[in-house]
């Protein structure tokens, strides 16, 4: 099979991710001597400066990790919660039925800061200052403008022009939208990191005593003065049409902290997949791959419209079980273990017919009744024609703003696993250049992913103060004979759980290797409620790269689904790295990373 790119064999490191940068930055770190920790917090920090249009410092971070030391998988919440004035009561007296996409309102406490520390503090080897160092350096002397930059600005340029001038002071630099390849400086940021460093290096000399330190500057110091500051201070337009301040308080931010967590399992044909709990979308990765255990997948082309047709049709059950079901476990009773049990899958898989379903169909786990949002949907298309008009739904590919002007937001991811035999899969997102205005005094701007939260009582993504918001992000980890084999992920909100099970997918029964995996045609779904504003549901619509054929895409319109053609190399932005070092015959770390937007790479050697 052709592929764009090879795939990376060596034994001594293997990082991959969503920019060449953060991949590099991370190499060196295992090449002079750092494990794998180490290497996805320097990348992580890095990707904050060099994709600002899809993630910053006020956003947030779930990691999923195995440690050689301690041979587990472990989870790394890094998501912040909602404020403790977010009450559902606070947003209808604004007038508000719908959570905005932009601005402060929906601002949860930004939590990737301390999802990074936490796992350098409880794995790493390095000092915060040889971590930080390269994101210090590429935000002050500067970094090339990819083109989802250049687009992502160019779209929202009036809006930064008219409503938000502090992040026009960065992100229009000498007044205009910078072009491909200008250099972008951000030396407000990297003051901002070297503060935080100062102040921790102020307190004691030793490691983890730094470490503390700064997530106390952080949540309990300077920056979240600045924060509250700038939420109870000052007001700004958003997708409400109107302009409002934000809720966070430093009260907020010093009661939160990133969490260690147990993983989501589920146990498929010799593997074991990885997730976080229901407070994002990961279950629901799980879900589909109990759906598809009642299904002869091996015996099925990868790229037919039998294989297609079956994973849509999961995909689309499963993902109506996370709108019924999902939801923050502090705060909600989900009802996990019967979702996941083998006996409710074959059930729900048994409603998978010859056709394509246009409706949202929920389960009854443990006979529980399902409770749904109130959904809104977009019937550009008609089903029964079997072809779509609908626009791109919001999350997916790249650029991630309309032409109309809506903005969207996307994400980044990576991965990375060391000689050690420690692997690392994040996916860090929020506080996109397009969410919110920067705060000058550190800048960075705030996160958005409240308006994942519904302004519905009774709902399982309720609005609630002290909350998770039920995030899309996903990082995914995979198990082979009970060792670490796989650390894989994507970019694309609500579509991060299908491009990376179609991965897991091509692996596992098409017999390709990482690098294929990733270029095999992709598609997914739209049929249901999209996490992001304004929540479009699309029924019975899906999206395909051409790639696919015109024979495979013709059976499926003749299936009923209403079919959305993309062009070549548009959906998914997945990266993976794998061990092969405990099976015999092997000895190798493996990566590879998404030709697509000519900005994923991987590294290694």
């Amino acid at each position: 099979m052709f592929t764009t790119r090879p795939e990376l064999t060596g034994d001594h490191g293997m990082v991959a991710s969503t920019h060449w940068l953060a991949s590099a930055v991370g190499m060196s770190v295992l090449e002079r001597g750092g494990n794998a920790f180490d290497a996805a917090a320097a990348a992580g920090f890095v990707l904050q400066v060099v994709e600002p249009h899809l993630n910053g410092p006020g956003g947030e971070v779930p990691i999923l990790l195995w440690s050689e030391a301690a041979r587990r998988v472990s989870v790394i919440c890094g998501q912040g919660v909602a404020p403790a004035a977010a009450t559902i009561e606070r947003m209808t007296a604004l007038g508000l039925d719908i959570m905005p996409g932009t601005g402060l309102l929906a601002a949860t406490v930004p939590g990737a800061f301390g999802g990074w520390l936490r796992m350098l503090r409880e794995h790493g080897t390095w000092s915060l200052r040889d971590v930080l160092e390269p994101a210090i350096s590429y935000a002050d002397k500067g970094f090339p403008a990819v083109a989802g930059i250049v687009n992502t600005i160019g779209v929202v340029e009036r809006l930064l022009r008219t409503d938000w001038p502090t992040s026009a002071q960065i992100w229009l630099p000498g007044g205009a939208v910078p072009a491909e390849g200008d250099r972008l400086r951000n030396p407000t940021l990297a003051r901002t990191y070297e503060r935080v460093l100062e102040q921790a290096e102020s307190v004691t000399a030793d490691r983890d005593g730094q470490l503390a330190a700064a997530v106390q500057a952080w949540y309990g110091g300077f920056v979240a003065d600045e924060i509250a500051r700038f939420c109870a201070e000052t007001q700004w337009p958003d997708t409400s049409g109107e302009s409002h301040g934000g809720l966070l308080t430093g009260d907020d931010l010093a009661g939160w902290e990133a969490t260690v967590e147990e993983p989501v399992t589920l146990d498929y044909h010799g593997y074991t997949v990885c997730k976080t709990g229901p407070w994002g979308q990961g279950p629901v990765f799980l879900q589909q791959l109990g759906l598809l255990r009642s299904f002869d997948l091996a015996a099925m082309d990868l790229r037919s419209a039998d294989y297609v047709h079956t994973v849509i049709e999961c995909a689309k059950l499963a993902f109506a079980d996370r709108e019924a079901f999902y939801g923050d476990p502090n705060f909600v009773d989900v009802p996990l273990k019967a979702l996941l049990s083998e006996a409710y899958s074959r059930t729900r898989a048994a409603l998978v017919s010859e056709t394509a379903n246009t409706e949202l169909r929920p389960g009854r786990p443990d006979g529980r009744q399902p409770v749904l949002p109130s959904v809104r949907t977009d019937l550009t298309a008609d089903p029964s024609q079997g072809v779509s008009d609908a626009p791109m739904p919001d999350g997916v590919g790249e650029p991630t703003l309309g032409s109309d002007g809506r903005v969207r937001g996307d994400t980044c991811h990576l991965d990375v696993a060391d000689r050690f035999g420690n692997m690392v899969s994040a996916t860090p997102s929020g506080g996109w250049l397009q969410s919110s205005p920067v705060i000058p005094a550190l800048g960075f701007c705030l996160g958005t992913r409240g308006q994942m939260f519904r302004l519905q009582e009774g709902l399982p993504s309720t609005l609630r103060p002290g909350s998770r918001p039920r995030t899309t992000l996903t990082p995914s980890f995979a198990l082979r004979e009970g060792r670490p084999w796989l650390a894989f992920g994507t970019p694309g909100g609500d579509q991060q759980d299908q491009w990376s099970l179609q991965l897991f997918l091509s692996l596992v029964h098409g017999g390709m290797n990482l690098q294929e995996a990733i270029d095999a045609p992709a598609f997914h779904s739209v049929h249901f409620p999209s996490s992001f504003y304004p929540r479009l549901a699309q029924p019975g619509q899906m999206v395909v790269e051409d790639r696919i054929g015109e024979p495979v895409i013709a059976e499926l319109r003749r299936r009923g689904h209403a079919v959305t053609v993309e062009g070549p190399w548009t959906l998914g932005r997945l990266s993976a790295v794998a061990r092969d070092a405990d099976f015999p015959g092997r000895g190798f770390l493996r990566a590879a990373a998404n030709p697509r937007g000519a900005q994923g790479y991987a590294a290694g050697r």
